[in-house]
């Protein structure tokens, strides 16, 4: 029988149902069809206070990249106006 690797974002979600929405491991584990011990094992490894330390740089980053993401778009949009309106000055100058 050939062994199911799963990633490393299906394991966090796992991890949060248990951890954050209180759902039992048994039922969490039947649901998304792993075995009961890997999920404890999941578990056991990201809530190590190491693992808590990547997670909390990662949603930093994370937040960081979306605000910045926000910002370049209200740059652009900017940009677009000013290029509108020179192409407008222009055409409208004697």
């Amino acid at each position: 029988m050939a062994r199911r690797t799963y990633t490393e974002d299906f394991r966090i979600a796992a991890v949060k149902q248990v951890t954050e929405n209180g759902y039992e491991i048994a039922d969490t584990a039947h649901r998304l069809g792993v075995h009961p011990d890997s999920l404890r094992s999941w578990i056991k490894r990201l809530e190590s206070p190491e693992a808590i330390e990547k997670n909390k740089a990662v949603e930093s980053s994370s937040a960081e990249i979306k605000k910045l993401q926000k910002e370049l778009k209200r740059v652009k949009e900017e940009r677009d106006i000013l290029k509108k309106a020179a192409v407008y000055f222009a055409s409208h100058t004697n």
